[in-house]
């Protein structure tokens, strides 16, 4: 075998470090002394030749889509042609997302290969550079799906090894702090991250024989002649602002599946396209979905003040009676404490930054005291699904399904959705086995679903956020009837209010927000939170943040809502700024992106629609 080919120099190859940004975030008020040391590539620096699992070796010189025929791990040879037409390669399952969803749909898959000795292929295409990259959450992981999965996983070394050891749930008010009974139960629960377990879920799929692609951004669906789905297309890279190609230019590839899981995380732009194509919500639980932004930061702080496994959760300040939401503060290991805000995206007041209310929380003294003294690791964002029970979609589709986050299992009065997604996949894959083994139909995923764990979890867990419709202390008296009287069993199903863009009100019914300046300590401005994100994209590519009407930011967005893009946003992707005449102007700074969607769900006009950069961009998670 030669070198290259070793497994310990697969993993270092898959982990490659991608151009700087030419021009760094940068801020006149924000010190190089609380930034984290990055060190750049050099300009000079030649392309990075990448290998893949699949055996692929791809390299930015190939003028076709990237991909060179060599042997493969756990395959034959594959001839591909080297002209500029898109390839195409043909799997049994491909699956879109290398998140827990995605990589536990193929570690059972390739299980029940093993268990009935027959050999079918499994691809898993991932957007972000190396798997993990992209993964954000709290995180307090429940590992119930993990132990039926992998009931090894503690003897195989999982980074699961910070026991929650307390458990507290606080209301606050700008000044104070008042202690409520914890209803989150998380004995036996671990504070981990999530973005370290995935990239050790996908070493475990890699070792069952999945062929996993990093860096590459699942862009359109593929169809046959009766609208079956069967496949995907990756994008094309290389290409300039304006389309044309530039000479590092590589054609996508079409991955073809005879079944097709959709594992892309909240707000998935594929899933959801599929779901309106299909009317799966329509055939499912029958309501919208409801979101919320979570902001995040890891802190290191002082090891006096490091209690491993300590949990915090807390609700009110500083955000409004109106607002649902809650800040989260859990240790982990190492000294690191991950802190962060959860916002509902159905907030009332444009002027609202759920950035700098994040900000604005570090300073309250139950925070405050435990941060002073530390310094941030890493930043990050991302929206999640709140809708529950009342909006899961019928999640099959001709073709395949749709599993994890993309649904939507997250269980809100756990703040947990890790261990259902898990277990959706492992559904969704036994089903699909079924389907190319035994000849049995995808339905069964469905049926699957509703007779397990996670519908009896989501259902007795139903009325819990739509209850907060009515305010903070109303949504806390239904929410404790329901969790300390009805045990989850309540008569009614409540239903969610309008979908959060029309929640937005106008401005002029609005009151002015005004945020205290950052401190460089505790709080931060953008800029600076950005550059802990490793957040990156090529500036010269097509923008994927796209405008179906480009005049509604200057015509309705400005007047009438005033410019929320710029708040509502946690990159200061979306900026009004004067043209030559004065008059403001959108404009949109891609490459900030941190893919959190936010954009795409609280837009007052649905008039900005999310689409996948390049392969590879984005941020660069490593320990959120």
């Amino acid at each position: 075998m030669l070198p290259f080919l070793s497994r310990s120099s697969r993993k270092s190859r898959i982990r490659f470090p991608l151009q700087p940004n030419p021009t760094p975030f940068t801020n006149s008020t924000t010190s190089p002394s609380h930034r984290p040391q990055i060190i750049p590539l050099p300009t000079s620096c030649p392309p990075v030749n990448r290998l893949f699992s699949s055996g692929y070796f791809r390299s930015p010189h190939h003028k076709a889509n990237g991909f060179l025929r060599i042997l493969g791990f756990v395959g034959s040879l594959r001839n591909l042609s080297s002209e500029p037409d898109r390839e195409s390669i043909n799997y049994d399952l491909v699956i879109v997302g290398a998140g827990p969803a995605g990589l536990s749909a193929a570690i059972r898959f390739k299980q029940l290969c093993r268990e009935k000795g027959v050999d079918l292929s499994v691809c898993v295409v991932e957007k972000g550079a190396e798997v993990g990259a992209h993964i954000l959450s709290g995180n307090v992981f429940e590992p119930r799906a993990l132990d039926e999965l992998l009931p090894n996983w503690k003897e195989d070394e999982a980074p699961i090894d910070v026991p929650v050891s307390s458990d507290k749930f606080l209301l606050l008010t700008k000044n104070h702090a008042f202690s409520l009974p914890s209803p989150f139960d998380n004995e036996g629960n671990y504070v981990i991250s999530l973005s370290q377990l995935v990239r050790w879920l996908g070493s475990k799929a890699e070792e069952l024989g999945v062929e996993i692609f990093p860096g590459f951004a699942a862009s359109e669906v593929l169809y046959d002649s009766s609208h079956k789905v069967i496949g995907i297309g990756t994008n094309d890279m290389g290409l300039s602002k304006n389309g044309s190609r530039k000479d590092n230019f590589q054609r996508g590839v079409e991955l073809k599946g005879r079944v097709n899981l959709l594992a892309e995380g909240c707000r998935g732009s594929l899933s959801e396209k599929i779901m309106r194509k299909y009317k799966l919500r329509e055939k499912g639980q029958g309501q919208h979905q409801t979101y919320a932004l979570g902001i995040k930061e890891v802190w290191e702080i002082d090891a006096d003040k490091h209690k491993p496994g300590s949990v915090l959760h807390t609700l009110g300040w500083p955000l409004d009676h109106k607002t649902y939401g809650g800040s989260f503060l859990y240790h982990m290991k190492d000294r690191q404490v991950a802190v962060g805000l959860v916002v509902a995206l159905n907030y009332h007041n444009p002027f609202m930054n759920p950035y700098e209310e994040f900000q604005k929380l570090k300073h309250h003294p139950a925070i405050k005291r435990l941060l002073e003294g530390g310094t941030v690791l890493q930043y990050g964002a991302r929206t999640l699904n709140e809708g529950g029970f009342q909006s899961i979609p019928y999640p099959v589709f001709p073709g395949g399904a749709v599993i994890g986050c993309s649904a939507g299992f997250l269980n809100v009065p756990k703040i947990k959705g890790s261990h259902t997604a898990m277990k959706s996949g492992m559904l969704a894959a036994e089903s699909a086995f079924g389907v190319l083994h035994d000849n049995l139909n995808m339905d069964t995923y469905w049926d699957s679903l509703r007779n397990s764990w996670i519908w009896k979890e989501l259902y007795s867990a139903r009325n819990y956020r739509p209850a907060f419709e009515y305010g903070l202390f109303p949504g806390l008296a239904l929410s404790a009837l329901e969790h300390y009287l009805l045990k989850g069993r309540p008569p009614l199903t409540l239903k969610h209010g309008k979908p959060d863009y029309e929640a937005t009100k106008e401005a002029r019914l609005c009151s002015e927000i005004e945020y205290p300046k950052p401190d460089g300590v505790l709080s931060f401005d953008v800029p600076t939170s950005l550059y802990r994100s490793n957040t990156n994209h090529d500036h010269d590519q097509p923008a994927h943040l796209c405008l179906r009407d480009p005049t509604i930011p200057e015509l309705e967005n400005l007047p009438k809502y005033a410019g929320p893009e710029s708040r509502y946003c946690p990159a200061r992707v979306y900026e009004y700024v004067p043209d030559e005449k004065g008059q403001l102007k959108l404009q949109i700074n891609a490459q900030n992106c941190l893919h959190c969607k936010a954009c795409d769900i609280k837009d007052p006009k649905q008039n900005i629609e999310w689409t996948v950069p390049e392969g590879g961009g984005g941020p660069g998670y490593s320990i959120m």
